[in-house]
């Protein structure tokens, strides 16, 4: 249990994944107090803070941003809005967590940059997998050299779900959900950078969208400078429950890393073996929510461990827009930074 000094922290969108952190942060966190909500959507802080016994809730983030008492922010809004929030609570002086990704272009993640640069303010970036079952402890076998080089790279989310295709946006299953699995495959092949990518994609879980948008099923290969290959692959109908794993397959070995079950618990009787698995990100990752976040807490309070930062942050983006770039065109792209 941390016994760092008390951060006061505020959440700034109130939301699935915004309500999912306000109770880490509320509950789960020690050194940590969540002070006030806010959210533009009238009632929508209110009612969060109401449920989680948050005193303070705010409809304008420049009200809430005035506080001299807060040292932090959470933000968990939709990705279009990151980049602004992000400068907003840099210039009032604030620490800030910004869910993936920072912004939706190149030129919005330099700006995050910029700003975290100018204003001297912490920052971390919302990579979950660093923190999941079994990842860290991938990491530090390749660290410790127990894998060699590594040469083979994998990493696969697939969404048990897709409730309303019309509500995905362009492309969001390259910003938004493969985002996660570039930065794993970055974090997997430490000091090395993606140089190529090769995107198919295709509305396969909901094929009558296709024409607005959609894409539900996507797979990649990227090619690192260090001669490794990658591959990434999502999809947002997994009928089994929430799955998100990882392989690192090296010149001295083989690391795999995730798990998709409830529990320990496995069932053997005369129909076979069976286990309960996941149905929600909220429930795969509740610990990786809180262990990262508990990390961002305790950089306020002065603690210097490693977290993901912009570098991370633009990294994955890179690899994303080239993604969108591919699948576009039908060829291999180059990686811009």
């Amino acid at each position: 249990m941390s016994t760092s000094p008390l951060i006061r922290l505020a959440l700034i969108g109130a939301g699935r994944i915004g309500s999912n952190h306000a109770a880490i942060i509320a509950r789960d966190l020690p050194n940590a107090e969540l002070v006030a909500v806010a959210d533009p959507v009238d009632g929508a802080a209110a009612t969060l803070a109401e449920s989680l016994g948050v005193e303070h809730s705010y409809t304008d983030v420049a009200e809430l941003l005035a506080r001299p008492d807060l040292d932090a922010v959470v933000i968990t809004a939709p990705a279009r809005f990151h980049t602004t929030l992000v400068e907003q609570a840099a210039a009032a002086g604030k620490a800030v967590f910004c869910e993936k990704p920072t912004g939706v272009s190149l030129e919005e993640l330099r700006r995050v940059e910029a700003a975290v640069e100018r204003h001297g303010v912490i920052f971390q970036v919302g990579f979950n997998r660093r923190y999941a079952n079994g990842f860290p402890e991938l990491r530090a076998a390749l660290d410790a050299g127990r894998l060699g080089t590594p040469q083979l790279l994998r990493s696969v989310t697939r969404d048990p779900g897709l409730a309303d295709p019309a509500a995905v946006r362009p492309f969001t299953i390259f910003l938004e959900t493969l985002i996660h699995d570039f930065d794993t495959l970055n974090f997997f092949n430490p000091g090395a950078r993606a140089t190529s990518v090769y995107a198919v994609a295709d509305a396969l879980v909901a094929p009558d969208f296709k024409d607005t948008g959609l894409l539900d099923t996507a797979v990649v290969t990227i090619r690192y400078d260090n001669g490794a290959i990658a591959t990434a692959e999502a999809n947002f109908s997994a009928a089994y429950g929430y799955d998100a794993r990882a392989e690192v397959f090296g010149s001295a070995g083989m690391a795999t890393a995730g798990e998709l079950a409830a529990s320990s618990l496995r069932l053997y009787g005369t129909s076979g073996a069976a286990f309960d698995t996941v149905r929600a990100d909220t429930q795969l990752m509740r610990a990786a929510y809180t262990a990262e976040l508990q990390t961002f807490v305790d950089a306020v309070a002065g603690d210097e461990s490693a977290r993901p930062g912009t570098e991370a942050a633009l990294e994955a983006m890179v690899i994303a827009l080239a993604c969108i770039e591919s699948v576009t065109s039908g060829e291999p792209v180059e990686v811009v930074r």
